[in-house]
């Protein structure tokens, strides 16, 4: 087998047409580029160059040489210069899993900021539940994923809380018997309930917590998403189950008041979700930079 070097001078001083001048542009003297192209002459069993006036030119077996060999050496540089353009964000993609709520009240303000500083780096987010997004993760679809708790315990998936988030049940005027004063668990089993798909970490939280208390609920509306529970609820079509984000503004309007629980549901978090096995790319770390502090814990 050729030495790989000697290729490389056999490029350039056809492309150059001139064995100083590729001398110039190796960093090596006229003497070792010529002592080369003899060798690679002789490996090879045949002419590659002969000389002119004006340097040298390939002879034509030479020239299919040049062919084969200038295609490797072009895509070797291309490669090289796009590796280096993934290091510098000057390229490069991300891709995250994500749900409705931890898209809208964790990562958008930060995929906001990093597009700002980064804009050539291409950003996918798939949008899915968080049991979907560890699915993805585990098969490598994704980079890592925003996910909410309860979160399942895998071999080799790390797992970091970001931020607090808290589920409340909603109701709207039509419900008044509700507003303004502590409601035992107990009782939201005789209301309409609207809350998420059984598909879902929030729905599999709450449903938990109630258990826990002695409680079972039979809801009248299951939805996709948290924001046609808040428009169902404001509706009067019953008392819905959502993370208090969803409904703050409606809250703090007065459209929707905020059920006064006994006990309260416990907090939970939004997380970060990484997988040992999957190398994460330099535009990822630099967005997981971005996220928090704390997530230097999983780079």
């Amino acid at each position: 087998m050729v030495n790989f070097e000697y290729y490389k001078v056999f490029y350039f001083v056809a492309k150059l047409n001139s064995i100083t001048h590729a001398a110039e542009e190796l960093f090596i003297s006229q003497p070792a580029v010529s002592q080369i192209i003899k060798q690679l002459e002789n490996s090879l069993g045949g002419n590659l160059f002969y000389r002119t006036s004006k340097g040298v030119r390939l002879t034509p077996e030479g020239e299919v040489l040049y062919t084969y060999i200038s295609r490797g050496y072009e895509y070797m540089a291309l490669g090289e210069s796009k590796f280096k353009e993934l290091l510098t964000l000057e390229t490069g993609e991300i891709r995250i899993g994500a749900s409705d709520m931890t898209l809208e009240f964790y990562l958008l303000p930060y995929l906001e900021e990093f597009h700002k500083l980064y804009p050539k780096v291409r950003v996918k987010v798939t949008n899915v539940p968080t049991p979907e997004t560890i699915e993805y993760l585990k098969n490598g679809k994704i980079d890592f994923g925003i996910v909410s708790e309860p979160v399942k315990e895998y071999v080799g998936i790390r797992v970091v809380p970001v931020c607090d988030i808290e589920d409340v049940f909603i109701a709207n005027s039509g419900f008044y018997e509700l507003k303004d004063r502590n409601i035992e668990l107990k009782e939201l089993e005789n209301y309409p309930i609207i809350c998420l798909e059984n598909n879902t970490s929030t729905r599999k939280y709450v449903d938990d917590f109630l258990k826990q208390e002695g409680v079972s609920l039979n809801p009248e509306f299951e939805l996709a998403t948290s924001d046609l529970i808040v428009q169902f609820a404001a509706r009067s079509l019953g008392v819905g189950c959502v993370v208090r984000n969803f409904a703050e503004k409606l809250i703090e309007n007065g459209e929707l008041f905020e059920l006064s629980l006994k006990p309260h549901i416990p907090k939970r978090s939004i997380c970060i979700v990484t997988q040992d096995k999957i190398p994460i790319s330099p535009a990822s770390k630099k967005l997981l930079e971005l996220l928090k502090d704390d997530v230097k814990k999983v780079i």
